[in-house]
């Protein structure tokens, strides 16, 4: 369906053939075991048991590969899809290059635990610079950066990574494939937490990765099956449903985006403001090249952490709330959760209310703050 538009192929990625009296996208399959042929066992049937079957799972993995260009698995959560990545690919001796600025879970599990079975891990940050990657097994970036929003070239880092023989993943998280689709930039792998935008209701947990390499994807296929890093059945169906709206929800986040970004460049209040789409951002000049859409969230610094719960206290459309993506315009004060960011940074997550209104809120609600 690459001939479609992003609103058509989100609609009908993943759906079955149409059948008389049958839904547009089946109810979840609930089953641990399937029935078996008592004399051949499993068979030709592609389910046996849940851990590694099940219909509905295959269905959500068929709409996101159409959406990401790939071969596409499911896991519970981002956390799971990245760290099982990470322990499928790596072995005792590599090397790994993360993104210094990324998400902080990813770091703290590089360092409690790929160091400590012999991992050699090497933190850059995403806008670079990079180092030589002779050696090096495996780079992750994280593209636009959360929380900072900075962004990499991902074509001419696939190419000096597969100069060196390495391999390229790309956590697609904030993007999401409608805003760019890493693997037709070279690649090799995706990873991302659907929980976010991509099913953009904030009320499941997800994750998945997409790769074109039949290798790398059964290495992680392995991995899931034995770990049991699997998402629930009623998860995934609530999941595929969720995808049906991505490109409008995506276009009403990315829209607000813009207008709060404008709002708050003209205020003498806030600093530190990050968006990728404002044309001064540090990471325009990629991000507009290399993105079909920019993301529906912005940084910016408010000066301490009063100052932050004040905003968020006067305001009637924002939620103080962890992750990103949702229907809700939501506010984060990273620091509270021990990431390296400032005491009154703050990454926004715009929801899909009313541009006007939204506006409206936030510029009155940093009135009421008053000063940090």
């Amino acid at each position: 369906m690459t001939d479609l538009g992003d609103g058509t192929r989100c609609v009908h990625a993943g759906l079955p053939e149409p059948a008389p009296g049958d839904p547009f996208l089946p109810g979840p399959v609930f089953a641990a075991p399937y029935h078996l042929d008592p004399w051949q066992g499993q068979g030709s049937s592609p389910n046996g048991y849940g851990r590694p079957d099940n219909p509905t799972r295959r269905l959500l993995e068929a709409a996101i590969g159409e959406l990401e260009g790939g071969d596409c698995r499911v896991f519970a959560t981002g956390q799971a899809a990245i760290t099982g990545l990470l322990l499928a690919v790596l072995r005792p001796g590599d090397t790994v290059l993360l993104p210094a600025d990324g998400y902080f879970p990813v770091r703290a599990f590089a360092t409690d635990v790929l160091e400590t079975i012999g991992v050699r891990v090497v933190f850059v940050p995403t806008a670079g610079p990079y180092p030589s990657l002779e050696g090096v097994r495996l780079v992750l970036v994280e593209t636009p950066a959360n929380p900072g929003l900075d962004v990499v070239d991902v074509a001419a880092l696939a190419e000096s990574a597969h100069a060196a023989g390495a391999l390229l993943a790309v956590d697609n998280t904030t993007a999401t494939p409608l805003g760019q689709r890493p693997l037709d930039l070279g690649a090799d792998l995706v990873v991302a937490s659907g929980t976010k935008a991509l099913t953009g209701h904030s009320d499941l947990l997800l994750g998945y990765l997409a790769s074109r390499s039949a290798d790398l994807v059964g290495a992680v296929t392995s991995w899931r099956t034995a770990t049991g890093s699997v998402p629930g059945a009623f998860d995934s169906w609530l999941a595929h449903r969720s995808m049906a709206t991505l490109d409008l929800r995506l276009a009403r986040q990315s829209a607000n985006a813009a207008a709060i970004a404008d709002l708050l460049a003209g205020r003498t209040d806030v600093t530190g403001l990050r968006w990728p789409g404002l044309p001064d951002d540090p990471a325009y000049p990629v991000a507009s090249t290399q993105m079909r859409r920019m993301p529906g969230v912005l940084s910016f610094d408010l000066g301490d952490a009063d100052r932050v719960a004040r905003f968020i206290t006067a305001a009637r459309l924002v939620a103080a709330a962890t992750s990103f993506g949702g229907t809700h315009t939501s506010a984060d004060r990273r620091a509270q959760w021990g990431d390296d960011t400032s005491p009154g940074f703050v990454r926004l997550s715009c929801g899909v209310e009313d541009t006007a209104d939204l506006v409206a809120d936030i510029a009155a609600a940093l009135d009421a703050a008053g000063p940090a």
